[in-house]
């Protein structure tokens, strides 16, 4: 097209007025004809060419997984500015609290709770969401991963590529029969097993590797609250540090009243 579009500008043919050099496609103008109507039909085939092409992969984004070159820039202009160690607190559970420190506090009147953390993609909230469809893909999260160096189970990639193709099988389902249809599968489970979730060590070095601001960490804590926090279902050694706590008030097996006979001995 540019050679095409050079040699016509060198030749004077109107409305091709002269807009610099093309040291790459100039090479190219030896093959092309010197007939003018010519040139002009390969430049404008050419040019309508690369427009058609550029259309037709702008209605293929939201298909593929390139759909991130666009996404990329929303998700990280709505990335959370609070430190990335910082977890929110769940509204009905701080209430909760001040009710019991403050006999005063009255908690807002809401709706209800449906359910305590995350068990399906309806759970997310729309930030993760569109986490899931920003991924790239790129593997960064997964390679920096101490529990996928170490052998285990978890990897941060699969937990959005799992979470993206869940939620594309709600949207089918909701397509087909017009409004959401038990299905029988879930998020927990189905894709993601409990073994890889407990596999997280929670050091948010998936947050930090993502050149795009995606936080599979959010995913992951959301399941484990549903795993406790719904089913009372955690791994022995929580179990017994949730004993602890509730009896000794810290995580270790001992009373308050020895904590200081170490500075005994």
């Amino acid at each position: 097209m540019n050679a095409a579009d050079h040699k016509l500008q060198l030749a004077g043919v109107s409305h091709y007025h002269q807009a610099g050099s093309f040291p790459v496609s100039s090479w190219l103008m030896g093959i092309l004809p010197d007939n003018p109507s010519a040139l002009i039909a390969i430049e404008r085939g050419c040019w309508w060419f690369h427009i058609i092409g550029v259309l037709l992969f702008l209605n293929y984004l939201p298909i593929s997984k390139h759909l991130h070159i666009i996404l990329a820039f929303p998700n990280t202009y709505f990335s959370k500015l609070e430190p990335k160690g910082k977890f929110e607190n769940m509204v009905s559970v701080t209430n909760e609290v001040k009710a019991m420190l403050d006999p005063s506090f009255t908690p807002p009147v809401t709706d209800g709770i449906s359910r305590f953390g995350v068990k399906d993609v309806q759970d997310l909230t729309w930030k993760n969401l569109l986490d899931a469809y920003t991924c790239t893909e790129c593997g960064r999260c997964t390679s920096a991963c101490p529990a996928n160096m170490t052998g285990k189970l978890l990897s941060p990639r699969k937990i959005m590529m799992d979470t993206r193709d869940r939620l594309e099988e709600v949207g089918k389902n909701i397509d087909k029969n017009g409004s959401a249809v038990e299905d029988n599968k879930s998020l927990l489970d189905t894709y993601i097993s409990r073994e890889e979730i407990w596999a997280c060590t929670s050091c948010n070095a998936c947050v930090e590797q993502c050149p795009v601001n995606i936080n599979p960490l959010e995913i992951i804590m959301g399941l484990r609250q549903y795993a406790v926090m719904e089913e009372s279902q955690a791994p022995s050694s929580i179990n017994a540090m949730f004993g602890n706590l509730e009896n000794n008030g810290a995580p270790w097996k001992y009373a308050q009243a020895d904590r200081a006979n170490w500075a005994n001995q």
